[in-house]
């Protein structure tokens, strides 16, 4: 399968604690595989908010604390991990009121 060019593909590395933290194991058509929890996955958006927009950060945010994907300590867990606690605060404030 050819990869889809609409779709530009940015690697980004990382070690320690921000790569294995919230690292869940899923069965997936018979295969398990590994996908970071959402909790870990908004604090990466509100990390790498300047590569793919704080729009796509804040809706993830929205979301999923809508869909009751996380609770917030674990959402501050992750944004602890991930060094963002300071940026993802106000807009989590703005959520919670």
């Amino acid at each position: 399968m050819m990869p889809n060019k609409d779709f530009p593909i940015r690697f980004v590395y990382c070690t320690g604690a921000a790569f294995s933290h919230g690292i869940e194991t899923h069965r997936i058509e018979g295969m398990e595989v590994c996908i970071y929890a959402p909790s870990k996955t908004v604090a990466d958006c509100f990390k790498y908010r300047n590569k793919i927009g704080l729009d796509v950060a804040t809706e993830a945010l929205k979301e999923g604390w809508r869909a009751k994907c996380f609770t917030m300590d674990e959402l501050w867990q992750a944004a602890k991990v991930c060094r963002v606690q300071n940026i993802i605060q106000p807009y989590v404030e703005m959520l919670v009121q």
